[in-house]
Formats: structure tokens, C-alpha cells, sequence
């Protein structure tokens, strides 16, 4: 009867031994249990950012920055006078010129006597940057005539503040194709005499409306 009891005990013993080892084996097992087979990673859809444009309002004189329906920044701009009045209708920005040099367009009467001037020149009147959108004769460009701000006063052309300017060429190369570190800026921005030519992978499209 004895050997029976302590017998029962061993077994007792060794179910309790291992029902203690399978409820470890069941806590750990979520734990290291393979995930092959199963993505467990977060996939989001891609998300599709719309182009960037600009549309010039000339009643306004305002400048639009837009991607999409949102509004990303507006710019004062001067627009051309009624003798000389500034193009409407759809253009494709894909050429810009830093420190652009300036010639008299020719057969134009309101530039005879006037001559060339280099990049940098105190009396060159393109500052900063052009911004082509139909050439040879049409870009936004900056001015040091910023009084001239909020009216028709240019040839044609859509003038703008210089640190203005600058700011939305470097937002139409990041998004044409050819962003350029703030170094490449800087270097550009304090060499007014190096005349720097960029040419859009990605053109932008602007739209001028009276």
C-alpha cells in the first residue's frame, strides 16, 4: 500500500512537472513564433501629389502658387501697362536664367538709346532671376522697382520682389525636375556676375487671366 502511494506521488509529481513546462512553452510561444508566409508590415497606397502651377491674375496682381485645389503661396507682382500689356492664356515655364544679363528687345520703342547690361550691372533692370514663359520677350523676373508692386507698370512682363522671386524659382526647379542644395543658392545668390542657365526636366505650367 505504501509503494502505491509513493507511487501515486511520483506521478503526481511529474504531471504537475509537466504541466508546468507546457504552460511555459504556451506563454512563450507567441512570442517566438515564425511569421513566414505573413506581411507583417504597414502598406499604405502611395499617395499621387499633384503638379505644381501658378496662375497670374492681372486684375489682382497676384502670382498663385498651386498644387491642386491648395493654395501654397502668393506673390505681389506688377503687370503690363495698357500700351504694352502682359499675354494671357496658357504658357510652359522650362527655362530659367539666374543672374540674368539685359538686352533692349529689338524694334521695341521704348527701349531706343538704351543699351546692353551685363549680370550684376547696378542698372541691368532683371534681378535675381528670369523666369521664362514665352520667349524671346516674356518672363516674370525681379525688379528693384518694387514700388511698382500691386500695378501695370511693366513692358509685358510680371515683375516681382527679388527675394520673392528667387524663393519661387528655387520652388519651380524643386518641382521641374532640378532642385539644387541651399549651397548651389548661395553660390548663385553672391555671384551676381555668373549668368547660370537652368533647363527644366518637368516643365510648369502658368496660367495669366485678366
Amino acid at each position: 500500500m505504501t509503494i502505491y502511494r509513493k507511487t501515486l506521488a511520483v506521478f503526481a509529481l511529474l504531471a504537475a512537472a509537466f504541466g508546468a513546462k507546457a504552460a511555459s512553452a504556451q506563454i512563450e510561444l507567441p512570442r517566438t513564433a515564425p511569421t513566414v508566409g505573413r506581411d507583417t508590415s504597414v502598406q499604405t497606397p502611395a499617395l499621387q501629389e499633384a503638379p505644381l502651377t501658378l496662375r497670374a491674375d492681372l486684375g489682382a496682381r497676384i502670382l498663385f502658387v498651386q498644387r491642386g485645389d491648395s493654395t501654397l503661396k502668393t506673390y505681389a507682382i506688377a503687370v503690363g501697362l495698357d500700351k504694352y500689356p502682359t499675354p494671357l492664356g496658357s504658357f510652359t515655364i522650362w527655362k530659367i536664367i539666374w543672374n540674368p544679363s539685359w538686352r533692349p528687345p529689338p524694334g521695341a520703342d521704348w527701349a531706343k538709346g538704351k543699351t546692353a547690361k551685363g549680370p550684376g550691372d547696378p542698372n541691368n533692370p532683371m534681378k535675381v532671376v528670369k523666369i521664362f514663359f514665352r520667349e524671346p520677350d516674356y518672363y516674370i523676373h525681379g525688379t528693384d522697382d518694387t514700388q511698382s508692386l500691386g500695378s501695370a507698370a511693366s513692358h509685358g512682363c510680371l515683375r516681382m520682389d527679388p527675394s520673392d522671386v528667387a524663393d519661387l524659382a528655387k520652388l519651380i526647379m524643386e518641382h521641374g525636375g532640378q532642385p539644387r542644395d541651399e549651397n548651389w543658392f548661395w553660390r548663385i545668390l553672391h555671384s551676381r556676375r555668373d549668368e547660370k542657365v537652368v533647363y527644366l526636366d518637368n516643365p510648369i505650367s502658368l496660367t495669366i487671366a485678366d
